[in-house]
């Protein structure tokens, strides 16, 4: 089986600070799996939040940082705060398995174990955490464009603004307007409409190429993409790409005062993140800009930085 296969399979996190340990359950799971591994808590959460699992299985008793930390640590993020734990150890009085489940644990494996009980607990687990992540996708995107919704865009700017405070990174965002889209409506017909939201959107999602970068519809006819580590230049860049990406869908627009097709306006800011600002002084900054591009004649953007 190839890397690609098993990691399709699901990536495990072995925590344990006994490496005769982690080869036997790397032994157990290594055909099936992409596995991972970390000999203390601290090592742990780094990979956890480098290399995002899909499940961890954790020692309780460890030097340092124990189970009950990392998985406590683990349930503080937001990153990693949904990858399912699974407790492996040699504890065994129902205090101990009740503790671990009351700490975030989703089962509870006693050592010594048998391999094939660990590779069906970790298949159901997995199973499950798919399913979840299913029903998770379907509430964070919107069902007509089929890109991230306004509650995924809040969770992402949320992280995002974070991460890029750590790290010192600017933070752009791109608000996005098509340009009289009621008249476009009344034009031809509100089905002709979503088609176009949908076309527009695909067309814009193309320009937010990087993983960290996100394509939110905001509602109604307005978009926004979230430019994590990038600054003025590099949103700027964006913003020309998402011009010429709508303009050549040569989608017509007869009732539009700007173009005889569908174009787009675009206000867009940068900011660099910290204690003294908020994620709300970005998104006012790509507002107002949007406003402005809006004001001097639409199929265009405006740019400039947060305050």
């Amino acid at each position: 089986m190839s890397w690609s296969d098993l990691a399709m399979n699901g990536r495990i996190l072995i925590v344990d600070d006994a490496m005769e340990n982690i080869q036997i359950l790397h032994h157990a799971l290594r055909d099936e799996h992409d596995v991972l591994f970390a000999l203390n808590g601290e090592k742990a959460l780094q990979i956890a939040h480098n290399q995002l699992p899909d499940l961890i299985l954790l020692d309780a008793v460890m030097p340092g940082m124990d189970g009950y930390e990392v998985c406590a640590a683990l349930r503080a993020s937001s990153a990693v705060r949904d990858i399912p734990v699974i407790f492996v150890t040699a504890l065994t009085h129902p205090e101990d398995e009740t503790r671990a489940l009351e700490a975030g644990a989703v089962d509870f494996i006693s050592k010594p174990f048998n391999s094939a009980v660990v590779r069906a607990r970790v298949r159901t687990q997995l199973t499950i955490k798919r399913q979840a992540d299913a029903m998770r996708e379907l509430t964070l995107t919107d069902v007509l464009t089929g890109v991230a919704n306004r509650r995924s865009f809040n969770e992402a700017m949320d992280n995002e603004w974070r991460r890029c405070a750590r790290a010192e990174q600017p933070l752009a965002a791109i608000m996005i307007d098509i340009d009289h889209f009621k008249n476009y409506n009344d034009a031809y017909g509100h089905q002709a409409g979503d088609h176009c939201l949908q076309q527009v959107a695909s067309a814009m999602k193309r320009c937010a190429g990087r993983p960290p970068d996100l394509l939110a519809r905001y509602g109604g006819e307005e978009f926004i993409i979230l430019l994590p580590a990038v600054g003025l230049d590099g949103a700027e860049v964006v913003a020309k790409r998402l011009l010429e990406e709508v303009r050549s869908l040569n989608l017509p627009h007869c009732a539009s005062s700007v173009s005889d097709q569908v174009t787009v306006s675009l206000g867009v800011a940068a900011i660099q993140p910290s204690d003294d600002n908020d994620p709300e002084a970005l998104i006012r900054a790509a507002d107002a800009l949007l406003y402005r591009a809006k004001e001097t004649g639409r199929n265009r953007y405006c740019i400039g930085n947060g305050s």
